[in-house]
């Protein structure tokens, strides 16, 4: 993905990262699997996304990598189409929920470090992609290479669920162990290795820039719930929980974690509302 250009104020950086597949994944896990709405038309999700600026040939064609890729099931009735939500979709935006609304989602969870070594032939690199990915997302930061290490004890079959279920040893080896740091040797040399800390800073302080001391108009909460949760996944995919001891002391982590839960709990109830309303029409 291309940078923004330099005339975009620093403000808006955010908004201008955001892809039709993020809008589109943000608006379903908040708005479809725990809402209770079912399959929803293509002209709705086109119009939520235009209301981001997103054109419909762009839509539509999220639309259809998504349904190829199995996250969507397509259903034509006479001239409409609907989109649904398929089980690989449900599950992921449900595992995905779980740190959305952790009330500390960047703080590891228990002690000590877990690492993993993974190697797949090189004709799979979709497969590589795809475990390089799940480790990226479950906080997991490359340490050298083929050696990923993340905080806390981390479930490692649920970090790559849907890849260890149908893992053949031809195409993937993996390992994953727990490790303790040993006394009188700091592991912050390993965190600076694994993660750009000054990057995930700015990346705090543009989600705080974009959102914070934003109120939001009732009128616009479908709008502004689907960009706020986009902004938001996209901020934990950037940042991984951490020790706070290899962290300054104004690490921005948890004025973060209060702008998102403050907006949210504003714009969630309203969202649902509008949604409804469209769905009348």
């Amino acid at each position: 993905m291309s940078s923004p250009p330099v005339d975009v104020p620093e403000a808006d950086r955010a908004e201008a990262r955001r892809r039709p597949e993020q809008l589109l994944l943000a608006f379903m896990g908040e708005l479809m699997v725990t809402g209770g709405t079912g399959p929803l038309p293509a002209s709705v999700l086109i119009a939520v996304l235009g209301d981001l600026e997103v054109g419909e040939a762009a839509t539509r064609a999220a639309l259809t990598r998504m349904a190829a890729r199995g996250l969507l099931t397509p259903v034509r009735v006479g001239r409409t189409v609907t989109y649904g939500l398929t089980p690989e979709s449900e599950r992921v935006l449900q595992e995905a929920r779980g740190r959305v609304f952790d009330r500390d989602p960047f703080a590891p969870r228990g002690p000590g470090w877990t690492l993993v070594s993974f190697s797949v032939p090189e004709k799979r690199r979709d497969l590589r992609h795809r475990v390089r990915a799940q480790l990226a997302w479950a906080g997991f930061g490359l340490l050298r290479d083929g050696l990923w290490i993340a905080p806390g004890e981390v479930d490692v079959a649920q970090a790559l669920g849907g890849v260890t279920d149908r893992r053949d040893d031809d195409e993937l080896e993996l390992l994953a162990f727990r490790a303790h740091e040993v006394p009188g040797f700091s592991a912050a040399r390993s965190v600076r290795t694994a993660w750009r800390l000054e990057g995930m800073r700015e990346r705090h302080e543009q989600f705080q820039q974009r959102w914070s001391g934003r109120e939001s108009e009732v009128a616009s909460a479908l709008r502004d719930v689907t960009a706020l949760v986009a902004d938001w996944l996209d901020l934990l995919r950037a940042v991984p929980r951490l020790p706070a001891e290899h962290l300054a002391p104004d690490w921005p982590a948890a004025a973060s974690v209060a702008t998102f839960h403050r907006l949210h709990a504003v714009l969630a109830g309203p969202a649902r509302d509008e949604l409804a309303r469209r769905l009348e029409r």
